[in-house]
């Protein structure tokens, strides 16, 4: 019995609780069409994965070299696997996505130990790691071989590129290596007007998770490699930890869509643009309070429990700390002014109540 596909939701509707729930960009599907068709090698000898290396080397430099994998946790636990021993440690933020929202994957899966280090701002200083940075020797201890930093945070914060450089020059000097979870890093290079390579390689970032998800993608992501002498057995690796798609030209060809071009600073701007309209708006009611800078495209608030019950009954969007009554206010490259607006409207009216 044929069953025609129909449309279970309505298009116009808009939260601000992830940038993951946007759809993809119109852009992203017209490449995804372009590459379908006819056979193409699996498993990244396409045509398209052999062009994706290309447009990564005009961002990150010639000897970067991209992973496409499925989705965020993945490239992180690829990656921090690929710059660790089986006694390793990572040093992260206690606010982390790899500690606090990916189920324990890169210590139940990647088999290593993260070590966390509490952040007034999401961000941490060669000061704040050097809280766990010792122990090397000490075979009672995991062994401390990586510094995991987010950019931009979890928190919306956004490091520049000078305290990326101290992070590298000092976990480098003590012998550890670096990563960088971009899930938002398109963001990130918006918020601080400069090119992605500004914050990663050229300031000594060993391997980047590179976010395509959050910015118009309609899945896929990829473990960069910027310094191939930090990592090993990374085709391994990506396989062992299921990550290697058999038709990855569809992967590629969505990264491709987004940095062949302006695509992926084109979404980013605009969704940094709707927080900061959001913010401003914000800012202008008596009672909430924002609790960090407003430095990509998310928007951290506190304000009374009830009213964020009730305006969670008219749009969506998710609480940070329920106890403390922060909520988080996520934009996405196709969150518009009039959303922003309505939004700022509802917030008005259930404070009002």
């Amino acid at each position: 019995m044929r069953t025609d596909a129909r449309r279970h939701h309505d298009p116009q509707v808009r939260g601000f609780a992830s940038d993951n729930y946007a759809g993809a960009h119109p852009e992203v599907l017209a490449a995804i069409a372009l590459a379908n068709g006819g056979h193409q090698v699996a498993y990244g000898e396409d045509d398209y994965t052999g062009h994706l290396q290309r447009v990564m080397h005009s961002h990150f430099g010639p000897t970067a070299e991209a992973f496409p994998v499925f989705n965020g946790t993945g490239a992180n636990v690829v990656a921090l696997q690929a710059l660790t021993d089986r006694w390793g440690a990572v040093i992260c933020a206690e606010s982390a996505h790899i500690n606090v929202d990916e189920g324990g994957a890169p210590e139940r899966m990647g088999g290593l130990k993260l070590l966390t280090v509490p952040t007034p701002d999401g961000k941490l200083t060669p000061e704040l790691i050097d809280r766990q940075a010792y122990g090397w020797d000490d075979e009672h201890r995991a062994m401390p071989q990586v510094v995991s930093i987010t950019q931009n945070t979890e928190l919306g914060t956004v490091y520049t590129a000078d305290e990326i450089r101290a992070i590298c020059d000092h976990a480098h000097e003590r012998g550890m290596k670096v990563h960088l979870d971009g899930a938002r890093i398109a963001n990130a290079a918006a918020s601080l007007d400069v090119p992605m390579r500004t914050f990663t390689n050229t300031v000594g970032v060993d391997v980047l998770s590179f976010g395509g998800t959050k910015n118009g993608a309609l899945f896929g992501e990829a473990v960069v490699v910027l310094n191939p002498d930090a990592v090993r057995a990374m085709k391994h690796l990506r396989k062992l930890s299921m990550q290697l798609a058999s038709k990855m030209r569809f992967v590629s060809v969505q990264l491709e869509a987004l940095l062949a071009k302006d695509l992926w600073l084109r979404n980013a701007r605009h969704a940094n643009a709707m927080a900061q309209r959001l913010a401003e708006g914000v800012r202008a009611v008596d009672g909430v309070e924002i609790l960090y800078p407003v430095q990509a495209n998310a928007v951290f608030a506190r304000l009374p429990h009830a009213v964020s019950e009730r305006l969670q009954k008219r749009f969506r969007f998710y609480f940070w700390d329920e106890a403390a009554g922060d909520v988080r206010w996520m934009c996405a490259f196709d969150t518009g002014e009039d959303d922003v607006d309505a939004f700022l409207q509802a917030l008005k009216e259930e404070m009002a109540r």
